[in-house]
């Protein structure tokens, strides 16, 4: 492994994102629930999709007692265009545990966070960040991107264990927030300019398309259901174009996870 000292790291880093921030709506509030809200939309969606949908989800739900006490209709009418719909339906899960076991108050503390439904290690990690400014160690696609290229520029097979304690020791513990927003944005930089260093990470894998998918499938269902009340699975079918065969094994799953119910032929949002 080569690459430059931490000092002329850290300044690179901070040089760009002095000149070239990118600006979002959750990068103008530390408030716990917001930066929750803006995290859990950011898993696996694009931010300028996240950027179109977070300030309306605010509205509709501006606080954590709204969002616990909100139907799961309600929750999955305000997702729809952000994808993988059951992130909605734990966010809203983890509202319902914060008011409940938590007062109402986000828990400030990785254990604590990585408790509710919906929230693994990188999620808490970047709430405590974010919303905290605490100086803890957490990766993600821009972050690896980063230190694959100033770091391992010689190396494929880069796995996070030997990324993360340069993260730790690169880390700008005075201000975390900012460090990291840095490094996303310069990550974003180098996705955008470079050949992408990611595809020299162990964990580099390509989503699998989502045109003609059964992820395609789900949402379409599950916007033909919201607001549509209770719906005979043939009327599904036909409004779909697809043979009640091909939706049934994801009515099936949809049920399993809580999106629908089902009484003989008839589904609905749960």
């Amino acid at each position: 492994m080569t690459g430059p000292s931490i000092a002329s790291f850290q300044a690179r880093v901070l040089s760009y994102y002095r000149t070239h921030r990118r600006d979002f709506p959750w990068r103008h509030t530390t408030d716990p629930y917001r930066i929750m809200v803006s995290e859990i939309m950011l898993q696996q969606t694009q931010v300028e999709r996240v950027g179109e949908k977070y300030a309306s989800f605010l509205t509709r739900f501006p606080d954590i007692e709204s969002l616990a006490g909100a139907t799961a209709e309600d929750v999955l009418s305000a997702w729809q265009g952000l994808g993988y719909n059951r992130r909605a339906l734990a966010l809203k899960a983890a509202a319902g545990e914060i008011v409940e076991r938590f007062d109402g108050v986000i828990p400030d503390d990785e254990q604590g966070l990585q408790s509710l439904p919906g929230i693994g290690p990188y999620t808490a990690s970047a709430i405590l960040v974010f919303a905290f400014n605490r100086p803890v160690v957490m990766i993600e696609t821009n972050i690896r991107r980063v230190f694959i290229h100033c770091f391992f520029s010689d190396r494929t097979g880069v796995a996070d264990r030997e990324i993360l304690p340069l993260v730790e020791a690169t880390l700008v513990r005075e201000n975390p927030r900012e460090w990291y927003n840095a490094l996303m944005d310069y990550g974003r930089h180098l996705g955008a300019t470079i050949e992408n260093p990611n595809r020299r990470s162990r964990h580099y894998s390509r989503q699998a398309p989502f045109e003609g998918s059964n992820r395609q499938l789900r949402g379409k269902i599950l916007r033909l259901l919201i607001g549509g009340g209770e719906t005979a699975v043939g009327d599904l079918s036909r409004n779909l174009g697809l043979p009640e065969s091909v939706i049934e094994p994801v009515l099936v799953r949809l049920a399993d996870e809580g999106f629908i119910t089902r009484e003989d032929n008839r589904v609905r949002i749960a």
